[in-house]
């Protein structure tokens, strides 16, 4: 069952957006720096007024502005929209205790001084944060202030909980705990949760909204958008090559008149937008074109060489390919050679975009 929905337009920001988010269901915001991830976050959190739109919680009408036909204009203000929104930073008070600082919201929400710090005391269990109760956040690490800022936010029972980048802050080596905790408490919860992290996205998230430029750009199951990518950025995230162009009944034609052929996965005609997805250790590296099966040859400019496991990815303007150690000796790899990419033809599924 649908809980919350959204229609948004902010003119100057060049948004405009439209999803939902189900009664129980974890939705990841992914996309690149400025497509407007933070800007819906703003705008559901009320401390943005959109041009044009409107949204709902359940019953409750969060905005509706800017509508032709609307009778009058509404806006919520933020304390009155039962939406939480948990930023990069803790940003805890400093003066009060953990406890005190999760017993904040139902306090003010007009609980007794008694049942707030009962609702505390039980939402910092729930993060496993109990022996913390009594420390102010200077006596905090970064992995302990941003437990009891989760659970500050759920002290609430917010209908909707907004995350911005939770694990962004944090040190690698804290975040796949606090992560694990987020995919206990966030169950049975309505969540919008924005993040540049992969892990974020198929741990916690049921379903992937992908942003660009203002606009959703892909929207389903997490499974599916990762493991069938129509856009560059939900490529680039999943790991996987792609090119984007025209289906010519033999493959993928891009803009620039590459030609990627491969095996389609679903129907697509001749003049259908298409995309070409593989893996970069399905790419072969040469100095000269190969021979034998079918493959698509590419001529490519190396850009960039990086550590990748136990591999190393060579970055191209477009497109990735993963050798050994090894070969990047063998064929005197750097920026700025020229080399060619080759991957068989089986290794590419195409579907429609």
């Amino acid at each position: 069952m649908t809980v919350f929905e959204l229609s948004a337009t902010v003119r100057h920001r060049g948004l405009h957006v439209a999803f939902s988010v189900g009664e129980h269901e974890v939705v990841a915001l992914l996309g690149p720096n400025g497509a407007g991830k933070s800007t819906v976050l703003s705008v559901v959190a009320g401390l943005l007024r959109p041009d044009v739109g409107h949204a709902t919680l359940g019953e409750r009408v969060l905005f509706d502005v800017g509508r032709p036909g609307a009778s009058q204009a509404s806006f919520l203000p933020a304390h009155r929209r039962s939406v939480a929104l948990l930023a990069q930073q803790p940003l805890l008070f400093p003066h009060l205790t953990a406890r005190d600082n999760v017993a904040f919201g139902p306090r003010s929400a007009g609980r007794s001084r008694a049942e707030s710090r009962a609702i505390a005391t039980r939402w910092l269990a729930e993060v496993d944060a109990t022996q913390l109760a009594h420390r102010r956040p200077a006596q905090l690490s970064g992995g302990q202030a941003q437990r009891v800022a989760v659970a500050r936010a759920l002290a609430t029972d917010p209908g909707l909980l907004l995350m911005d980048e939770p694990m962004a802050a944090l040190d690698v080596a804290v975040a796949p705990t606090l992560r694990q905790m987020l995919r206990r408490v966030l169950a049975d919860r309505a969540v919008v949760i924005v993040t540049h992290d992969v892990l974020d996205a198929l741990l916690l998230a049921d379903r992937v909204i992908v942003l660009e430029n203002g606009h959703v750009v892909e929207d389903g199951p997490t499974s599916q958008v990762l493991a069938r990518p129509r856009s560059a950025f939900a490529a680039q995230i999943a790991g996987l090559n792609m090119v984007r162009g025209t289906y010519d009944g033999r493959g993928v034609r891009n803009p620039d008149g590459l030609l990627i052929e491969g095996l389609t996965e679903d129907r697509v005609d001749p003049g259908d937008s298409a995309v070409a997805v593989f893996r970069p250790s399905a790419v072969g590296v040469y100095t000269r074109p190969p021979g034998g099966s079918p493959r698509n040859v590419i001529d490519v400019t190396v850009t960039e060489l990086e550590p990748h496991g136990d591999q190393i990815r060579v970055r191209t303007a477009e497109l990735s390919a993963d050798v050994t150690a090894g070969a990047v000796a063998d064929l005197d790899l750097a920026p700025a050679r020229r080399v060619v990419f080759a991957v068989k033809a089986n290794e590419v599924a195409i579907y429609r975009s």
